[in-house]
């Protein structure tokens, strides 16, 4: 199996088929790419690119040009987060389908809980070819 929480506590010593159990809190924040927002990954498979992450974003934060590889979803627990197609308030779920493009950002800050199949792929701010972990 290529599917790991890091930092999961003792992760090392369970049955492949075992429940992972995860404890947030316990998770350390991981700065991206971007300044003002850091990730918790709560699940990651390298070899297929499949990521489940809590994103935490300053207030301001911007998200350069990207693009979805595969169908990416969002929960926002908390916050906002806003594009040129909508903006998504806390309590609401947003997806979008492989090859969308956009700029994202968060006026009030925002977390975030986010599902790809495949990490996102850099298109400017800098960050061209780069992905978001």
């Amino acid at each position: 199996m290529t599917a790991t929480t890091p930092f999961l506590a003792g992760e090392e010593k369970l049955h492949p088929l075992a429940s992972r159990y995860v404890r947030t809190d316990a998770l350390p924040w991981k700065p991206t790419p971007t300044p003002g927002i850091d990730m918790k990954i709560l699940l990651q498979d390298p070899e297929s690119g499949l990521l489940t992450a809590l994103f935490r974003w300053a207030p301001g934060t911007e998200l350069a040009l990207h693009e979805h590889v595969e169908i990416e979803q969002s929960y926002l627990l908390e916050g906002s987060l806003e594009d040129a197609e909508g903006e998504v308030l806390a309590g609401d779920f947003v997806w979008r389908p492989r090859g969308n493009r956009h700029v994202a950002r968060s006026r009030t800050g925002a977390l975030v809980l986010c599902f790809f199949l495949k990490p996102n792929i850099f298109l400017e701010g800098g960050l061209e070819g780069q992905e978001l972990t």
